[in-house]
């Protein structure tokens, strides 16, 4: 299965009994921010036999960081819910801002799920297609698993600060440009501005097309080597709290690059008063 699958290609397989669709929506909320409903949303309308992911229940509980990736038994706890295993074909698609698919899918292959795609422009593609809608709330027999033994394709601070210092890996964030060089102060109370001193800027946003589906081939490509990103080297991705990072790490993928994340971002980092921050664009 490709890792980027169109909506046509999506409606032919529904129904086949080793795919699940997994609607992974979801608010990166930041202070004062409006939150969206996205479960009403998705009861409203949303790919026939889709299930709600409920992406926010794949955030560790016991942390005091938002979005950061589950434990091994919470995590088995609610994929058990959604029927799933490493055998299954999942398809990831959401309607939401910041693309939370790929947080979404990041997170399955933290836990070793390989067989895992994203719908190419999420639900406003299947619109698009003119392809039909369900409504209300599907649902499966819960499936037990075994969630491993840890994950994989994440970076800590202690990690983060061994890579800033020696620059064995390229750390590249995916927030806006005003954000990364603290032109605007950080929305979350106690979070310095700035960023990870010899961080590359690659805002998210410049890995899709005006329909919102991703660039593939030479125009992705060239979006990280604009940015300054050797992609013959190894990269950590870096954002506000791990989301639209794990877009940067989707888009390496898609290019045929592993990157990892950083799962506390800059909400950790700039909230450490003995971590290095810088200020302006480089």
């Amino acid at each position: 299965m490709d890792p980027l699958v169109s909506a046509e290609w999506l409606a032919d397989q529904l129904g086949a009994p080793d795919l699940r669709v997994l609607d992974a929506s979801y608010d990166a909320l930041l202070p004062g921010e409006p939150p969206r409903d996205h479960a009403a949303e998705y009861r409203a309308g949303h790919v026939p036999g889709a299930l709600y992911m409920g992406l926010a229940g794949f955030s560790d509980a016991a942390s005091d960081l938002p979005s950061t990736m589950p434990g091994a038994a919470q995590f088995a706890e609610r994929a058990a819910r959604l029927g799933i295993d490493r055998a299954t074909r999942i398809v990831l698609y959401d309607d939401a801002p910041h693309h939370t698919a790929a947080r979404a899918w990041v997170t399955l292959r933290a836990f070793g799920f390989e067989r895992v795609a994203l719908l190419d422009g999420g639900l406003a593609a299947w619109k698009r297609a003119g392809l039909p809608l369900e409504q209300g709330e599907a649902t499966v027999p819960p499936h037990a698993l075994d969630a491993g033994a840890g994950t994989t394709g994440l970076r800590d601070l202690a990690a983060m600060r061994t890579i800033q210092r020696d620059a064995s890996e390229q750390i590249v964030d995916a927030r806006s440009a005003a954000r990364f060089t603290g032109a605007e102060l950080d929305p979350r109370a106690g979070v310095a501005p700035g960023h990870i001193p010899g961080a590359l800027n690659l805002p998210y946003k410049r890995l899709f097309d005006e329909d919102g589906r991703w660039k593939r081939g030479e125009a992705l490509a060239a979006a990280f080597r604009d940015a300054g990103v050797d992609l013959d080297r190894p990269m950590v991705m870096t954002c506000g709290s791990g989301i639209t990072a794990s877009v940067l790490a989707f888009g390496a993928h898609l290019l045929g690059r592993d990157a990892a994340v950083y799962d506390g971002s800059w909400t950790e980092w700039g909230a450490d008063p003995s971590t290095p921050k810088a200020t302006g664009a480089a």
